[in-house]
């Protein structure tokens, strides 16, 4: 059977984990594409490949694309004939990228969920506000479309899956722990792009509770949790893409994110928050600029993909899961730890790009075999999961579980 040619959309800090992890499993596509608004970008990504001696003999083509115009995506999708798109730019670029495969008859696979630059925290579900509008086209053109394909969202929806699928009749609740207890050795920076790791913790905290969606502000509501490898942390509780997809497979079940922060990061945001220099409206300075606030702080913020030297510890990122079998209560805990120092020996990456550049590629190589080749709109959680997290363990994101038996690998 003929290999899918496949093209990489972006090129920050996740899409150079995608890009070597590609190039490192090159036999299972055709040709290798990548798309950035800045070719030299993707450039520099595929010199960084060569230097490790990945995808030798292979060529990887990278070309200048702007991913907000969903006709050029379609555009270079055909002249690529492209038949997998792993969009690992800016949540902003998915739906027209989502298009461009519509149109083409491409697979389709994202890392998280839709955002409209002017809009923050819209109404649950959010994944109901954009990608899930676009279910029936996807079915009609037969197009696989796999959305929240990276960690959290992605594997910790297979995590879920899992546990449904192997350990309980009933599931109650679903406790999504995320701990980056790394530390990148600067005064302050976010783990990934600024502007939209802010977006998440400005708005309102959703989780899905009792049946219906309950609010609460940023860092409100926290817990401490005693977690395998990185030890006793608090995490608190945060709003999520992976909650909303969640909460519409499983709506009897308590569905929750839990987000790690130390009091240093909270000061910070806090500080930027009340002086208004995390907000996505403009402003109008004395001399007449305009300028976004959210945008400036980005701009003098260190870049993610600057980090990764000098990182050093550990994350750990996981489900608690709660449920009965057979009319008895149980639970159990599946999760990954990830080390910042192996991910950039390795990849040049730090381990939060790691861990999320790592599963699309899974996800492709599955659509390129056909187990996930559905031909239309699917969240991770829709699909079997065992396959999915065995795949992740041979490229390097291990799943271990802790239940009745002890701590092991799945």
């Amino acid at each position: 059977m003929e290999k899918p040619n496949v093209l990489i959309i972006g090129a920050g800090g996740v899409a150079q984990v995608t890009a070597h992890k590609v190039a490192q499993w090159a036999d299972e596509f055709g040709d290798i594409h990548m798309a950035s608004r800045t070719q030299a970008k993707a450039d520099a990504i595929v010199d960084s490949i060569r230097d490790k001696g990945h995808a030798q003999g292979r060529m990887i083509t990278t070309h200048a694309l702007d991913a907000m115009d969903s006709a050029a995506v379609a555009d270079l999708i055909r002249r690529t004939g492209t038949r997998i798109v792993i969009n690992v730019g800016s949540a902003f670029i998915n739906m027209t990228v989502l298009q461009g495969c519509i149109e083409t008859g491409a697979a389709y696979i994202d890392t998280a969920i839709h955002e409209d630059p002017a809009k923050i925290c819209e109404t649950p579900p959010w994944y109901a506000n954009y990608e899930w509008k676009r279910r029936e086209d996807c079915e009609k053109a037969g197009v696989t479309a796999i959305l929240g394909a990276g960690f959290d969202p992605g594997v910790v929806n297979a995590y879920a899956r899992l546990a449904e699928d192997e350990y309980f009749d009933e599931i109650t609740s679903i406790d999504i722990v995320d701990i980056n207890a790394g530390s990148h050795g600067r005064w302050f920076a976010t783990n990934f792009d600024p502007e939209i790791n802010f977006r998440e913790f400005t708005g309102t905290v959703y989780s899905w509770q009792g049946g219906t969606w309950r609010e609460n502000e940023m860092f409100e509501v926290g817990r401490e949790w005693d977690l395998p490898v990185v030890g006793r942390q608090t995490a608190y509780l945060s709003g999520h893409d992976e909650v909303h997809s969640l909460s519409n497979r499983y709506p009897g079940a308590d569905v929750r994110f839990w987000m790690g922060f130390g009091p240093h990061y909270i000061n910070v945001f806090t500080v930027l928050k009340n002086l208004g220099l995390l907000s996505e409206q403009p402003v109008t300075t004395a001399e007449g600029q305009q300028v976004v606030p959210l945008k400036v702080v980005k701009a003098v913020l260190p870049d993610p993909a600057s980090l990764a030297p000098d990182y050093t510890g550990k994350t750990c990122i996981g489900d608690l899961v709660k449920g009965t079998r057979d009319g008895k209560p149980g639970e159990v805990f599946i999760y990954n730890v990830a080390d910042h120092a192996d991910a950039y020996a390795e990849v040049g990456s730090q381990g939060i790009s790691y861990t999320a550049g790592v599963p699309p590629v899974a996800a492709a190589i599955l659509i390129a075999r056909g187990e996930w080749d559905v031909k239309r709109m699917a969240n991770v959680e829709d699909l079997p999961a065992r396959p999915f997290l065995e795949l992740l363990g041979d490229m390097g994101l291990p799943t271990r579980v802790i239940d009745a038996d002890g701590d092991r690998p799945i």
